[in-house]
């Protein structure tokens, strides 16, 4: 997936929707340029602001277009109160996001990567797709012939400050991870809001 220039997308977003724009010193900048932008910037009509939390939303889990939509368009068909549940998951539940959520790479698109290089196993068998859907009780692990790969020389130094969600447990000696829970979605942490973001499809 072709991003392009990631600090000019963040600074179009207004979020650090990306890895290396989530640095001190990118938010320093950010709060700059907003002081010196305010009293400049025009109110967002109610289209535009369920746009741009949609384009914050795929640009953090680095999604196209088309998959996102029908993300969306899956969580609102039952047409019931579990729509940003079901969105959530489907988002954090990809094995591109799994594997950099276990602290295996540093990025999503370094994870969406590794995926697609078949560094990866589901359950003991080799994965290639990076949408792919875990679920409860899944087990991923790195290929035995990849471990020696310089992609994971430092990984076990890595790991050990890296803090992985609720919902998965990592194994240090065995070096998988298990889902045992399901992601919940947490306003207060995210970049995006995810109840605009359905809006916007649901129109």
């Amino acid at each position: 997936m072709k991003i392009g220039p990631k600090y000019k997308i963040a600074r179009r977003l207004g979020a650090p929707v990306f890895e290396k724009t989530q640095s001190p010193k990118y938010a320093i900048s950010q709060a700059r340029k907003e002081k010196s932008r305010k009293g400049f910037s025009r109110p967002k009509s109610e289209y535009g602001t369920q746009l741009l939390e949609k384009q914050k939303a795929r640009y953090v889990y680095c999604v196209l277009e088309r998959q996102f939509s029908k993300y969306a368009k899956e969580a609102l068909a039952k047409k019931d109160k579990r729509a940003v549940d079901r969105l959530f998951q489907s988002l954090e539940l990809r094995a591109d996001n799994v594997v950099f959520r276990a602290g295996l790479t540093p990025t999503r698109l370094a994870a969406r990567q590794l995926v697609s290089h078949g560094h990866i196993l589901v359950n003991g068998r080799r994965i290639t797709v990076p949408s792919y859907t875990l679920a409860m009780g899944d087990r991923i692990a790195l290929r035995p012939s990849s471990e020696k790969s310089s992609l994971f020389k430092d990984l076990d130094e890595r790991l050990k400050g890296h803090k992985t969600p609720e919902w998965m447990t990592y194994d240090a000696s065995m070096r998988t991870v298990r889902i045992t829970g399901s992601p919940k979605y947490e306003p207060e942490n995210s970049l995006f809001d995810i109840n605009v973001v359905l809006e916007f499809y649901s129109r």
